[in-house]
This record gives structure tokens, C-alpha cells and sequence, in this order.
């Protein structure tokens, strides 16, 4: 697979990378671990080199299943981990708020780090913006991990441009996460730009719309209550109904190129700018060989320019997340 650089930062990762949350967390009850860790080899040996994890996905567990099952790989892999939460006492899964103190990021921090099984954690990502900690102190406390030898890049998730602008003027900002696919595009308005212009690089989230692209679903899709997308207005029979158009837009391109509307959706992210890298996470060996497939496909700027023009008239129904989960983001 072809590798790309992260903004200025020389980190260089897989075109795609491999979400895991859903490994362990959110998408229904957790997969069998050790099929989960036959997954991630498998993933390595076709040329992934770009993992995604963080300490509230479990919580815990979905760090320590990349730990057991990347360990013979260390050193040819770059994990990406997250802090920011409070995290349940009980373990449960789930958070009690926001917490990016100082001194809670560097206890997050030695707890990532052996639980990845390493010794330097590659990319560190705020996973939401703190409102009740200076931006500047976050950077700050993630520059000393840097100089200690404990963290090699900082990232931010789900971040506003002038909150990445302040951020990186204390410590570079290697990549910012954010949701971006055919079907969430509010990156491109401010945040894609600030990015080009500091030399950040872009990881976008469920790059398949949490499984919508891929046309699986339709209206009658059901999910059940331990599935998170039970709870988002945009996986609501109406608006699956309502946002089918941009299932089947993908569709007929995919009809062109002879390939799956997953493919297309994923080769729309990779053509837009040279340092974007998706992260499309699958619990499955065919979807992962699917994924893996978009990254040899050329998007012409004619078919670019007709996916634009049919996407354009096509309005998106539901918001993406609930209102308190929607207002941890674009802060």
C-alpha cells in the first residue's frame, strides 16, 4: 500500500489506517478477541501500518487487544492513542465529562503506554476539547511527554481551527481526527484549510459514514441497544430513507469503476488532499481487503467533479450525534 505523510511532521503511515474502536466498544458486544488479534496481523501483513485506539474504548481493552496483538510488529506500526475523559469508576463502559488537566494526561499517558506494550506512544490525540483547561496547557503537558521520551506526536480530535491554531503554537499539532466523509463535510469549511496552511495532517473517522456508504443499510436496518448508533438521529428509519440518494450516488460510480460504493467513498477522502489518511474500522477480513482495495483506485478530476455536483443537491438528514455528544465537538 502507498504511504503518506502527515502534514509537515514526517510521520509517515498506510494511505489508510485501521480503526479499532469497534473491535471492542460501541458497535454491539465486543468480537472474539482472538479473532480481533488475527484481524490486526492480518491488517499488518497487507501493508496497514496505521492503527487507532484510545483508553475509553472498552475502557481499556481495546488498548490492551492492539497491545498483545501488534507487540511482534513494534517499531514497524505507529499507534494512535487518546486522552480527555473521565472515565466510570465502576470500569463501565462510558465517561463521567471531560478531563484534559495536566496532570490526568501524563496518568493517561503511563497507563497507554503499557497497555499498547511500548515505549514511546506514536500519536497522542486530545479526544475532545476541555473547556475548563487552557488549550495552551494541554499543548504544554503533551510537549514535556514529548521531551521525556513518552510520546512522539501530539494530535487533537474534533477540534475548531483557532483552538488548533493555539494548540500548535505551543507544540506542533501532527494531525487533527475529525469525522469527514460524502455525508459530514463541516472539516471543509475551516478546519481542512488551517490545516494546509500549518502544515497539519488530516485523519478523518468514520470514513464510511459508521457503516451507512457502504450500502448494507436501509431504512428497515434496526440496531440494538448496545449498538451507539441506536442513539444517533441520523440512523433514524426517516433519515436512513432520506440520505439513501447519497448511497446511490456512490453506487453508480462504483458501477463505473467496478467496484463497491465503500471503495468510491474511501477514494473520494484519499483524493482530496495529499495528507488526509481515513480510518475506516471493521471487525471483518473481507470488508478490511475492501477497504484496502480503495487505496488503488484513481478518481479523475471529472469524476470528482461529478461526484461534487451530484452530492450538492443531495441534503443530509439528522444531525451526527445527540446535542451533548454534538456539543464536545468543533470547540
Amino acid at each position: 500500500m502507498q504511504k503518506r505523510k502527515l502534514g509537515n511532521s514526517n510521520l509517515e503511515v498506510s494511505a489508510l489506517g485501521l480503526g479499532c474502536m469497534g473491535m471492542s466498544f460501541s458497535y454491539g458486544p465486543p468480537a472474539d478477541k482472538q479473532e480481533m488479534i488475527a484481524l490486526l496481523r492480518a491488517a499488518v501483513e497487507r501493508g496497514v501500518t496505521f492503527f487507532d485506539t484510545a483508553e475509553v474504548y472498552g475502557p481499556f481493552t481495546n488498548e490492551d487487544l492492539l497491545g498483545e496483538a501488534l507487540e511482534p510488529f513494534r517499531g514497524q506500526v505507529v499507534i494512535a492513542t487518546k486522552f480527555g475523559f473521565n472515565l466510570n469508576l465502576d470500569g463501565s463502559p462510558g465517561w463521567q465529562g471531560l478531563n484534559s488537566r495536566p496532570e490526568r494526561i501524563k496518568q493517561v499517558a503511563e497507563a497507554s503506554l503499557k497497555r499498547l506494550r511500548v515505549d514511546a506512544i506514536d500519536l497522542f490525540y486530545q479526544h475532545r476539547v476541555d473547556l475548563d483547561v487552557p488549550i495552551e496547557d494541554v499543548a504544554g503537558a503533551v510537549k514535556e511527554l514529548i521531551q521525556e521520551g513518552k510520546v512522539k506526536h501530539f494530535g487533537m480530535s474534533e477540534a475548531a481551527a483557532k483552538t488548533i491554531r493555539r494548540a500548535h503554537a505551543v507544540q506542533p499539532v501532527t494531525a487533527v481526527q475529525s469525522e469527514y466523509s460524502l455525508w459530514t463535510r463541516g472539516p471543509e469549511t475551516e478546519v481542512l484549510p488551517a490545516l494546509e496552511e500549518l502544515g497539519i495532517g488530516f485523519v478523518p473517522y468514520s470514513p464510511l459514514g459508521k457503516g451507512f456508504l457502504t450500502g448494507k443499510m436501509d431504512q428497515s436496518t434496526t440496531f440494538g441497544s448496545n449498538d451507539f448508533r441506536s442513539t444517533l438521529p441520523r440512523f433514524t428509519p426517516e433519515a436512513l430513507k432520506a440520505n439513501q440518494a447519497l448511497v446511490d450516488l456512490l453506487g453508480s460510480i462504483a458501477a463505473q469503476k467496478k467496484a463497491t460504493p465503500a471503495q468510491i467513498a474511501l477514494a473520494w477522502l484519499l483524493a482530496q488532499k495529499p495528507w488526509i489518511v481515513p480510518i475506516p474500522g471493521t471487525t471483518k477480513l473481507h470488508r478490511l481487503e475492501e477497504n484496502i482495495g480503495a487505496a488503488a483506485i484513481e478518481l479523475s478530476a471529472e469524476d470528482l467533479q461529478q461526484i461534487e455536483g451530484a452530492a450538492a443537491k443531495i441534503t443530509v438528514e439528522g444531525a451526527r450525534y445527540p446535542e451533548k455528544l454534538e456539543q464536545m465537538t468543533g470547540r
